[in-house]
């Protein structure tokens, strides 16, 4: 009689046992697979500065983004020569090359204007503001 017992008393200590694992094996399943689903995305201003004497900011200039795994984000200038982005934090490249016609006098000029700035920060503590200095190049038009 003991050992029927005894032997009761195994199979249920290992039920219990098998139970518990699988209550654990369960929970360690559920927990592993939460995850935050908050994406923590900052609003960027890239402003273009143009060089003295030559155009005023304009809507409609392509401006760029470029992260370190070299993703692109698009964007245009509105018309105080501003391009505003939603990025996630990290270090990025503002660039543009963009050209503008001016046909108001009798001679026609095509404006070249390009800039590049790299190792910009973005992140909660920074501003998240940038000022992109633009180089131009300046040519005659003959129509």
């Amino acid at each position: 009689m003991t050992q029927k017992k005894d032997k009761s008393n195994s199979i249920r200590s290992l039920k219990r046992a098998a139970t518990a694992a699988a209550i654990l094996l369960v929970c360690t399943a559920l927990w592993s697979c939460y995850y935050d689903e908050d994406i923590d995305l900052h609003t960027v201003r890239v402003r273009l500065v143009y060089p003295e004497n030559s155009i005023s900011p304009y809507a409609g200039a392509r401006v760029e983004m470029k992260d370190s795994k070299a993703s692109i984000f698009v964007d245009s200038t509105d018309a105080t020569g501003t391009a505003t982005f939603q990025l996630l934090p990290g270090i990025y490249e503002a660039s543009t090359n963009s050209q503008y016609l001016d046909t108001m006098g009798t001679t026609w000029w095509r404006y070249i204007f390009n800039g590049v700035k790299s190792q910009i920060i973005i992140s909660p503590d920074s501003t998240n503001k940038v000022d992109l200095t633009l180089k131009m190049s300046k040519k005659r038009i003959v129509h």
